[in-house]
């Protein structure tokens, strides 16, 4: 067990909170300031409770590092710019196919209900938004479009259910736009009276008598020292190079741990209303997700080194109960190119076991959870050239070129007969043969995908030579992305975390990945950001609501 998975130190146990010499304090504490972090703060700064927010890094988590995209619909500006219908029903008939029973119809009704709303209030804080929809389906759209299907609407077996649109809302800006979203929303709090304070890492809750949460113990590097410098750029560094060199950074994470353990300083900060917990998932904490998702082990960890399960953690230590944390989102996109999603997946016994059109998480599900982790992408030489032309300068992202180019340049197995492509990939002929046998009846109109592929996406792949790209879920060459899904059992109210006999935990909430939420069941871009919108704002406005009233009980009593 490595320093970044330790056990959060038992809580720190007092008669009542005068028992102690607090250093600082505020109604509400944001533990993290990502994504829910930053919507509880504004919601609770603007009805006027006094907000301070401790960050162990620089601030912005996951969201900063995203695409940016939230997921909304139910009428919004955008979509009407787009000329596209939609209403909170559809989109509630939409996602009540992908949430399942995570959350309440209650919830999820309200959180289709307000998403317009929530989107609004976002473009008040200084988001931007546009509704430029792209032409093709896409796993992220160019810097030209900015309203897309993020998600499995317009496939046919969820198009059946529920009207189709598209409600993946991506920030306005040029590149990857998670930072696009994050740095308005957190000047936005900065003048609102928002304080943050940054490497500041929250090793303990406070507690009474009673089980209340009081406040934290919180441990700070001194501003503007050698540590403190050292650690920022470190820290830096470390985010931005695990995608391509995992190993690196995690060594980088230790180095960033003995910093804090040799020279951060010891805090108590009062909460005098509430603590938020929403210091996002625990992709990066390998004894949890051994615990928890062991099938997931093998994929990218895909956030930033905050994702390490402190928060979930800190709130069992106080009692909290957890769900759904068996649940992790591994993401096998195959579009772009386009081409690929023309082609067929096939499992290690050459049956094909997913409609590939479907969103990549959907995919990647079924590859993880059903299929052993096996993925093996057939093609043609048609379509193979027609995924060279779809990657070339200008047309896609570098993310989405590199590995496209990287896979069937150096991964692609070719045969000029189905029994040399078999011999060659080790699969078994005759499933291999009887697979495309189907699926070309497809493609040539002869009867409908057994899978419920759109005809516009199958292709015939009668015409050899025939390619096979091993995208396995262990693949070096096409590294898996996977993030946590479940966390705190909260209160669908106000975000308060229950126990483990379902109370509420007094002054202790949570939201975002660091919760159950509308994204623990399964994702779909924007759908987690969306849910870090909904969840902080809920729990802003209840701390907010608590601390009001007791300055009103106060003011009567004067």
């Amino acid at each position: 067990m490595t320093a970044m998975e330790q056990h959060p130190e038992a809580p720190l146990r007092v008669r009542d909170a005068a028992q102690l010499a607090w250093d600082d304090g505020a109604d509400l504490l944001v533990v993290g300031f990502g994504g829910a972090g930053v919507c509880a703060a504004l919601e609770a700064a603007s009805r006027g409770a006094s907000v301070l927010a401790l960050e162990r890094f620089a601030g912005g988590g996951a969201t900063a590092r995203s695409g940016g995209v939230v997921y909304a619909g139910g009428g919004t500006p955008q979509q009407a710019e787009a000329g596209v219908e939609d209403s909170p029903e559809a989109m509630y008939d939409y996602l009540r196919q992908e949430v399942g029973d995570v959350v309440s119809a209650e919830t999820l009704r309200g959180f289709c209900q307000q998403s317009s709303a929530h989107l609004a209030w976002l473009e008040r804080h200084g988001a931007a938004f546009q509704g430029s929809v792209p032409p093709l389906k896409t796993s992220y759209p160019s810097d030209r479009y900015f309203l897309y299907y993020s998600g499995n609407e317009a496939v046919p077996d969820y198009a059946a259910l529920a009207r189709p649109a598209p409600r993946g809302h991506r920030a306005l800006g040029s590149g990857m736009s998670g930072i696009n979203l994050f740095r308005p929303l957190a000047a936005s709090a900065q003048q609102l009276g928002v304080r943050l304070q940054r490497q500041c890492e929250v090793r303990r809750l406070v507690l009474d008598a009673a089980g209340a949460v009081l406040g934290v113990e919180a441990w700070v590097l001194p501003p503007g020292s050698r540590a403190a410098r050292t650690h920022a750029r470190l820290s830096r560094w470390t985010d931005a190079l695990h995608p391509y060199a995992p190993a690196l950074a995690a060594r980088w994470r230790r180095k960033l741990r003995a910093l804090e353990t040799a020279h951060a300083e010891r805090r108590l900060i009062r909460a005098q209303h509430g603590v938020l917990l929403s210091a996002g998932g625990f992709v990066f904490n390998r004894a949890m997700l051994s615990q928890h998702a062991p099938r997931y082990l093998d994929g990218l960890p895909l956030g930033t080194s905050g994702c390490d399960g402190s928060g979930i953690r800190l709130g069992e230590s106080a009692g909290g109960a957890t769900a759904h944390m068996e649940r992790a989102s591994a993401w096998r996109f195959i579009n772009p190119p386009l081409a690929w999603a023309r082609g067929l997946i096939v499992n290690a016994d050459g049956r094909r076991y997913c409609n590939e059109e479907v969103y990549g998480a959907k995919l990647g599900h079924a590859m993880v959870e059903e299929q052993g982790g096996r993925a093996i992408l057939i093609l043609n030489r048609a379509l193979m050239k027609e995924a060279f032309a779809q990657v070339g300068p200008g047309k896609v992202w570098a993310f989405q070129r590199l590995p496209a180019l990287l896979n069937m340049l150096c991964n692609a197995r070719r045969g000029d007969s189905l029994a040399q492509l078999a011999e060659r990939v080790g699969l078994p002929l005759v499933n291999l043969q009887r697979t495309l046998a189907t699926y070309n009846a497809a493609a040539r109109g002869e009867c409908a995908d057994e899978l419920g592929k759109s005809a516009g996406l199958l292709a015939s792949l009668e015409q050899g030579p025939w390619y096979a790209m091993d995208l396995s879920f262990a693949s070096k060459l096409f590294p898996c992305p996977v993030i946590t899904l479940g966390g705190l059992k909260v209160c669908e109210r106000s975000g308060q975390v229950l126990d483990q006999d379902g109370a509420p935990i007094d002054g202790l909430f949570s939201a975002g990945r660091n919760a159950v939420g509308v994204a623990s069941h399964f994702y779909v871009s924007g759908l987690s950001l969306a849910d870090c919108v909904h969840s902080g704002r809920r729990a802003g406005a209840h701390v907010a609501g608590l601390a009001r009233a007791v300055r009103s009980t106060r003011g009567e009593q004067q």
